[in-house]
């Protein structure tokens, strides 16, 4: 997997900037009081291992990062596929927590492309702003950034310049990670704020070894956790998504739709990452 060189950038500085994304999404009460609908309860196709089709709930699995992908721990930087259960990684709020379980889907390309829904999308060094990520993140489309106080997955910013499909034709296989803690949160990986694996019913069955989840855990293998912030997109379309954004925002406060700000605000800075 390509990537770009990592700026000479200190931990503190990317603490504080992770700080400053708390406070942002603490300022966002508009949409916390979102229906259930708005927070991925809706029904998917996800493509298997072997490429064939198979049903599991929407944004509840197969949000996943490309192996290689950095996230960021007390003591630095682990790569995704080596962290281990009990290992630290920072969260939102400047605080820790143990990993539970490491899940792993394998993908073997059995057609001339990979299908979008497997597709990993890169996010360029920089595309969210000065600073974030700093280093080129690949995520499953499905997967989602914390973003001014909502959940966005990476799927409706595609610009084609900034955050795009990555170019993985030549390679047969993809292997693709996700962190489990003890509750639905927002971790660093490039420096990038994104979510945890947010655990629905049986969703962890989605993962290759779904079967180490189930002799770890036998009680939980049913076990819900409540998004860590509301998790928008256009599965209905914007009519749709506006719909639900008004159930949930006062009427002296304007609506807005978070996924088209942001979308805008990134492309607004992909002419100044190509000069």
């Amino acid at each position: 997997m390509s990537s770009t060189t990592r700026p000479n950038t200190p931990r503190n500085r990317a603490r504080r900037h992770f700080l400053g994304i708390v406070a942002a999404a603490t300022a966002a009460v508009t949409l916390a009081s979102l229906p259930a609908r708005a927070k991925g309860s809706n029904w998917w196709d996800k493509h298997g291992s072997d490429g064939g089709p198979v049903r599991g709930p929407k944004g509840d699995g197969g949000n996943c990062f490309l192996r290689g992908t950095s996230i960021m721990t007390p003591t630095g930087e682990a790569r995704i596929e080596d962290l281990k259960i009990g290992d630290l990684v920072e969260t939102m709020h400047g605080r820790t927590a143990p990993v539970k379980w490491i899940g792993h889907q394998r993908f073997k390309k059995n057609a001339p492309a990979w299908h979008e829904s497997v597709m990993p999308i890169r996010v360029c060094r920089y595309a969210l702003d000065e600073w974030t990520p700093h280093r080129d993140l690949y995520l499953s489309p499905n997967h989602a950034l914390l973003i001014d106080g909502v959940l966005v997955r990476v799927k409706e910013l595609v610009n084609g310049v900034s955050i795009a499909p990555a170019d993985f034709a030549g390679c047969a296989q993809l292997d693709y990670y996700q962190v489990l803690l003890d509750t639905h949160n927002v971790i660093l990986a490039e420096g990038a704020p994104t979510e945890t694996l947010l655990l629905r019913g049986s969703n962890h069955e989605c993962f290759t070894n779904f079967a180490e989840y189930n002799r770890l855990y036998p009680s939980e293998q049913t076990l819900t956790m409540a998004p860590f912030a509301p998790i928008v997109g256009y599965e209905g379309g914007r009519a749709n998504l506006k719909a639900l954004l008004r159930l949930g925002v006062s009427p002296f406060v304007q609506m807005r739709d978070p996924i088209q700000e942001a979308y805008e605000r990134i492309v607004a800075r992909t002419e100044g990452l190509a000069n």
